[in-house]
């Protein structure tokens, strides 16, 4: 489901003429100019960095070198707990 929400934001005279001619040159409205814009600037951004860091998911699961990841980290976790947090606290 897709909710609008409605806000109200102050524009000088110029910008506001600007935005009517290329909203009138595009066959839009000046709200949906602004919400592709602001989409573009800022929603954009964030799925390519979604996409770069799920793109990078098992990049390393071929390399032999690094070992058994279960065991290191069974490695870190030896002893009791209490052990731990006191290491931590260090």
């Amino acid at each position: 489901m897709y909710i609008m929400v409605r806000t109200q934001i102050y524009l000088d005279a110029d910008l506001l003429k600007v935005l009517r001619a290329i909203a009138k040159h595009r066959r839009s409205t000046v709200s949906d100019l602004i919400r592709s814009t602001l989409r573009d600037k800022y929603l954009e951004h964030r799925l390519d960095r979604a996409q770069v860091m799920l793109s990078a998911v098992g990049a390393w699961g071929d390399r032999e070198d690094l070992g058994d990841s279960t065991a290191y980290v069974r490695a870190l976790r030896k002893g009791t707990r209490a052990a731990r947090l006191s290491r931590l606290a260090e």
